[in-house]
């Protein structure tokens, strides 16, 4: 089978919203919600339409599809700097370190502090890939096309890229971490208020969490336990984001208490690594069983991005590329690609 990345386009919202509605929750990139959806697709059109070099609001969103079938498979979306249009709050994990004379103690409280330090920072995030295809690295593909994108189009992001990965959620559809902390202030449970985050943004968290440092000692150990914690679907997504670089500083998410990974942008591996090369021959002898090294293939800017996995060698002061994903990304000699090695 053969898959591109491409850019996501309004005729791709059935799709997105069947993809939606597999979550399972607490995915606030990719709501079941045709009227959020729709205004994203709508965001991502002038995202992809603006031409000139600086950074924006602007909103990135990509479809996996199947070449064969025209099936939409996936997606993922890049933000290029959060906290925009209203702040970017996460809580950051400090401490507070006291001594008492007469007691002969040093006592170190852990405490979580309310905080926007991330404000600016581009963001990747919204990836999801239908279950029945997660194998053959096409989450990988998801993921990595991203990081070439934003080094093709590098005035148009931050310096600093952040990825947050979605927190533990209990049988339920609950929040451990959310019933602990902020649920007692707003009334509502978790589903309520992710649900009104994707829909509406976060500014109702302005207005209502207290802006006091909350003691972790003092939460219920079932919320204490999730802090960072990735939920278990999203642990090979944390992987993937250490192998590219990113770490995680004490920042967590404010509904779920996921970990948000950070990485200076140009220090990202693919971003790294990635080589512009020519198109010298488009060849029939290249292949997993023939010759040639697998390489993640980027082509175009902007609307005509394309991203797919292909076989190149080194030719003629060039590559020679394989003809079914020359067919796939519509390469003709003398293009220039990126491509960067399949890990």
């Amino acid at each position: 089978m053969s898959f591109l990345i491409r850019p996501a386009m309004l005729s791709d919202l059935q799709p997105m919203y069947e993809m939606a509605k597999r979550t399972g929750g607490g995915f606030t990139n990719l709501p079941p919600d045709r009227k959020a959806l729709t205004a994203k697709l709508e965001r991502s059109a002038e995202g992809f339409a603006r031409t000139g070099d600086g950074i924006g609001d602007d909103l990135f969103v990509f479809i996996l599809e199947n070449r064969e079938t025209r099936e939409v498979r996936g997606t993922c979306q890049i933000f290029s700097a959060v906290g925009q249009t209203w702040p970017f709050y996460s809580y950051r994990i400090g401490a507070l370190t006291q001594h008492s004379v007469e007691l002969e103690r040093t006592f170190r409280a852990d405490i979580l502090n309310l905080s926007t330090d991330l404000e600016g920072a581009t963001e990747v995030g919204g990836l999801f890939l239908h279950p029945g295809e997660r194998s053959g690295g096409l989450g990988m593909l998801i993921a990595r096309s991203r990081y070439l994108f934003i080094r093709n189009h590098r005035a148009r992001f931050a310096e600093r890229t952040l990825a947050e990965l979605r927190g533990v959620i209990d049988e339920a559809g609950g929040s451990p971490f959310w019933d602990g902390v902020a649920g007692r202030f707003f009334g509502m449970n978790f589903q309520d208020a992710d649900e009104f985050n994707a829909k509406h943004g976060n500014q109702f968290i302005a207005d209502l969490m207290p802006k006091h440092p909350v003691y972790i000692a003092m939460l219920p150990e079932s919320a204490k336990a999730v802090i960072g914690v990735p939920h278990p679907s999203g642990r090979a997504a944390m992987r993937m984001l250490e192998e590219e670089g990113f770490s995680w500083e004490k920042y967590v998410d404010i509904f779920d208490g996921g970990p948000t990974m950070t990485v200076r942008t140009d220090q990202i591996r693919s971003v790294r690594e990635a080589k512009d090369v020519v198109v010298t021959e488009i060849s029939e002898k290249l292949g997993e069983h023939i010759d040639g090294d697998k390489m993640l293939v980027a082509v175009g800017e902007l609307a005509k991005f394309r991203a797919a996995y292909s076989w190149t060698e080194a030719r003629d002061g060039g590559v020679a590329i394989d003809e079914v994903s020359a067919a796939v990304l519509g390469l003709t000699v003398g293009d220039t690609i990126t491509q960067v090695p399949r890990w």
